[in-house]
């Protein structure tokens, strides 16, 4: 009888023991909160619903169905990073007013699309006013305890280089790179005197292969590879300082650059990417934007079959095994 009755304890306790236990689900390693700056590559929603792109069709076909300001067809980096470290998706800061105070704690998204370092769009703040609203939340949304157990996602510097080509002189290029790069040392340092103990800053991927260049002029080709090995290797070196001011790892590179060249290359040994017909059009976005004549905007059959999304951004299925690649290094780095 004692027997019977300890297998039923036992049953009921597997039973519910996930939902005595929800509130710790999305707790890893003491990081339980996500702070998101940067642009399209981390922006969930904060875009206006009443502009275009994101927030039109086709855009959010795989995920949730239906536009929701994601640059892609579903899932998005941000999405990929806080379900790795195993936190609730941050809400964005364009929602914070029309959500439930419980929603707050998981963390916020300041990312808009479109925005740099600098001012790429006049619309949306570029990452000095996506930090000064954060910093406007403090010690009234979140406290210093709250940031101590943070993390930060800072996506950001593709929008500068892009705006960068298309209005100032090619010859400007180098200087300009040290300044983005300069700026970015200001941002972090500033995002770690607020608190935030762990601070994740990607690497440019590999601009030349996205679809906005790689089918484009060979010579601007050539001089985007060469600007983005320049940015990465300054990005390394102002990494490794700040790391080394501060004696410990707070600040780590997500490595898009040769993650993205991974996933290209694969042959098989990525799980989950066996769907990506990259052999075949690895460098050809799914839905081919006509923005003089929208109504020749093509689509693809099948958005798991493609990397890249649009011109600049990846599938939910490309971000899917870049974060498949990503995985052990991202977790190691900003948990511990």
């Amino acid at each position: 009888m004692n027997s019977l009755m300890k297998f039923f304890a036992l049953l009921l306790l597997f039973v519910f023991s996930p939902l005595l236990c929800s509130n710790q689900n999305y707790r890893f390693s003491g990081r339980n909160k996500l702070f998101v700056f940067g642009d399209s590559y981390a922006d969930t929603g904060n875009t206006k619903t009443t502009d275009k792109g994101a927030w039109a069709f086709p855009y959010g076909i795989t995920y949730p169905g239906k536009p929701s300001g994601r640059f892609s067809d579903g899932h998005i980096s941000t999405d990929f990073l806080a379900k790795l470290l195993r936190i609730k998706l941050p809400v964005t800061y364009s929602k914070k007013d029309d959500v439930d105070m419980t929603r707050l704690q998981y963390g916020m998204s300041f990312a808009y699309g479109g925005t740099g370092v600098f001012d790429t769009m006049a619309t949306y703040p570029n990452m000095t006013g996506q930090i000064n609203l954060f910093e406007q939340l403090l010690g009234n949304v979140y406290s210093p305890s709250d940031l101590s157990s943070s993390v930060a996602l800072v996506s950001v510097a593709g929008n500068d280089y892009l705006y960068f080509l298309s209005t100032r002189p090619l010859y400007e290029i180098g200087s300009f790179i040290e300044k983005v790069v300069n700026q970015i040392e200001v941002n972090l340092r500033r995002i770690q005197t607020l608190g935030i103990k762990k601070i994740a800053v990607p690497s440019l991927q590999p601009l030349g292969y996205i679809p906005h260049f790689a089918n484009g002029s060979p010579i601007i080709k050539a001089l985007v590879n060469d600007l983005v090995k320049h940015h990465n290797g300054l990005l390394q070196k102002l990494v490794a300082k700040l790391n080394n001011e501060t004696n410990h790892s707070a600040f780590t590179i997500i490595d898009y650059y040769n993650t993205f060249l991974t996933v290209f290359n694969n042959k098989g040994e990525i799980p989950g990417n066996k769907n990506i017909l990259l052999f075949d059009t690895p460098f050809i976005e799914c839905f081919k934007i006509d923005l003089n004549e929208v109504k020749n905007s093509t689509l693809c059959d099948d958005p798991r079959a493609a990397f890249f999304w649009d011109g600049l951004h990846p599938t939910q299925e490309g971000w899917k095994s870049v974060y498949t690649v990503l995985r052990k290094n991202i977790t190691a780095a900003l948990t511990n």
